[in-house]
């Protein structure tokens, strides 16, 4: 069933831990499910690794989870986990091989602009704002931090995310190719996509 409304939150409420686990992987699998798979797997090192003092969730009006909105910053990132959580969900050479794998796919911080965490929207929930809200949080958020521009990445093959990025204001600064690790994620490039904050309103 479709939200009437919802509101923004800070974090996420511990006990829908694996609400937001499916939300984040209903948008990423195809991304990561190379990597990251057996679904179930998945979840289960999700449920463990997202952090909710690196995001910001989006309720409906009964409480329910219908959107994340992740960021990064020197203290570590939304969906990282770390290598405890990847052995316990691997085991010991299923973990060291997709640690390797995903450092390389992304394993930075950027100390001049706010890094997105992914964005990522319950399929009944689109179309109603959510993702929009999500953004403005985000870009208020790095605002009050002292940050002069949001950046963040959307892979090839993602037309819907992309638009509605730049109808909030980001513009593409430049594309990536991934070369051979195109076979081990579900895409073959991903383009950085940036916006600046001195137009947008302070609290």
């Amino acid at each position: 069933m479709r939200p009437e409304s919802f509101s923004i939150r800070r974090g996420f409420p511990m006990d829908q831990r694996d609400e937001a686990a499916c939300i984040y992987w209903e948008a990423f699998g195809a991304k990561l499910g190379r990597v990251m798979g057996p679904d179930d797997r998945a979840l289960a090192f999700l449920t463990r690794g997202l952090r909710p003092d690196h995001c910001f969730s989006a309720q409906d009006d009964t409480g329910r989870l219908i959107g994340l909105a992740g960021f990064k910053s020197v203290q570590g990132s939304f969906s990282g986990g770390t290598r405890r959580d990847l052995r316990r969900v691997y085991g010991m050479f299923g973990s060291a091989w997709r640690a390797g794998l995903l450092r390389l796919l992304s394993h930075e911080v950027d100390n001049e602009r706010f890094l997105i965490d992914g964005i990522a929207v319950a399929s009944q929930a689109r179309g109603l704002g959510v993702g929009t809200a999500l953004i403005t949080t985000l870009c208020r958020e790095a605002k009050r931090r002292g940050y002069p521009s949001v950046r963040l990445e959307v892979i090839e093959g993602n037309p819907r995310a992309r638009a509605l990025y730049e109808r909030e204001g980001f513009t593409a600064t430049h594309t990536d190719q991934l070369g051979l690790l195109r076979f081990a994620f579900g895409f073959a490039a991903a383009t950085t996509m940036v916006r600046q904050l001195d137009d947008f309103p302070a609290d």
